[in-house]
């Protein structure tokens, strides 16, 4: 049986098309890298590199002493030398002996950030999602390709291991044609809601955070490798009392609220997102913090030969035949990448998101020192977060069809 690479995931195009491609002809020894951001998410990633071969942490930046110096604890416990550490991200994108910049602050602070790592001429990766407006991602694409830098989305969720076998299902043509996807964010974020996510959907409506089921998807039905997205159409319900009532009482003791929204709060409580592309594929969307509902990224593949679906629970259908139940779990393994295959119990060990952070981790590092192109690229970055601005355009015209840019230029 023939086994899927990750690297399968490289774009393909046509000669002359500016990109960012040409790097992969620039390996490295190992790869040092600096933080930003070291709250919960940015400690976890440090953790992860503590034990990433090829890898030097060569410097920290965060706002809070103490998160700084819990981190510097934590570089000692797992036996790496202490880290020039900062306060300002400019300060340490200004260091000479760094090759990446990694980016784990709140996500309105994701674009300067990545702007300064790419002016300062270093690669950069940046947490989900990486940039909220269209402008901000044309931004990034032309500072990249001019600067000739990578500039990676930390988007861990196109490493979990069903969505990788899959993904191998569909390319080597086990489902047929790959016509239709899905995925999506439904997480109950209750009494967890963060004071700058909450002040965003109250002033802004549509699918704000998509990467996390757009992502695999799109990787899966070759989009940027052979079709691209051209259309979507938005609509959302109105939003949940209960984070309308939460979110006035944050902002109760101030003098006015910034929404403009009759209740308040501006982002619907379910928000549905559907994309054509160039080859007449369609990809639905959800995006679903507001209600009680169990976590899903509504993962599903439908081909005309097979199908593949995570949520509730894992289900294959290949060559038009169910797989059984207790035999699901086998193809899964049969159809992972060999070097995925071989991490799974180190980065379940590493990494309390099941290993899927870990593994991300992990292919960035081989990439860049293999000198090989990353599997998500600058276009794949700016496609998936255009859909935040879009999806907004979209329902504020009354779900009106809106297109997509062509970040490739094709």
């Amino acid at each position: 049986m023939k086994h899927y690479s990750v690297s399968s995931f490289q774009p393909s195009r046509p000669a002359g098309q500016r990109s960012v491609v040409g790097l992969a002809a620039q390996p490295m020894e190992r790869v040092r890298v600096g933080f930003v951001g070291l709250g919960q998410r940015g400690r976890e990633a440090v953790m992860r590199w503590c034990h990433l071969e090829r890898t030097d942490i060569v410097a920290v930046c965060d706002l809070s002493a103490d998160s700084v110096a819990d981190v510097q604890q934590l570089l000692r416990d797992n036996g790496r030398p202490a880290a020039l550490a900062f306060s300002s991200a400019e300060q340490l994108c200004d260091m000479p002996n760094l090759d990446l910049v990694y980016v784990c602050t709140d996500w309105a602070s994701h674009f300067s950030m990545a702007c300064c790592a790419l002016e300062h001429g270093h690669h950069v990766a940046v947490e989900v999602p990486a940039v909220m407006t269209i402008r901000e991602a044309w931004q990034l694409v032309d500072l990249a390709e001019r600067q000739q830098l990578h500039c990676m989305m930390l988007e861990n969720c196109c490493y979990d291991y069903f969505e990788l076998a899959t993904a191998a299902m569909a390319q080597q043509g086990l489902l047929g044609e790959v016509v239709h996807g899905e995925g999506g964010y439904c997480h109950n974020l209750g009494d967890r809601w963060e004071p700058w996510r909450l002040r965003y959907n109250a002033v802004h409506r549509g699918d704000v955070y998509p990467t996390h089921g757009l992502g695999p998807v799109c990787l899966a039905m070759g989009v940027h490798r052979g079709d691209t997205l051209r259309t979507l159409v938005s609509m959302d319900t109105t939003p949940s009392p209960a984070v309308c009532q939460h979110h006035a009482s944050i902002v109760a003791d101030e003098a006015e609220s910034a929404s403009t929204a009759p209740n308040g709060f501006a982002n619907g409580a379910v928000t549905t997102t559907l994309m054509r592309t160039a080859l007449g594929r369609t990809i639905q969307l959800s995006h679903d913090v507001q209600t009680p509902r169990p976590y899903s990224r509504g993962y599903r593949l439908v081909g005309t030969k097979g199908y593949a679906d995570k949520y509730p629970v894992e289900q294959l259908w290949v060559g038009e035949k169910e797989v059984r139940r207790d035999e699901v779990e086998a193809m899964i393994e049969r159809f992972l990448p060999d070097d995925i295959r071989s991490l799974r119990h180190t980065a379940e060990q590493y990494d309390n998101r099941g290993g899927i952070s870990y593994i991300m981790d992990y292919r960035l590092v081989d990439s860049l020192v293999k000198g090989r192109p990353l599997d998500m690229d600058v276009y794949d970055l700016a496609e998936w977060c255009a859909v935040v601005e879009l999806s907004e355009l979209s329902i504020s015209q009354g779900s009106v069809p809106v297109a997509v840019p062509d970040f490739c230029r094709k």
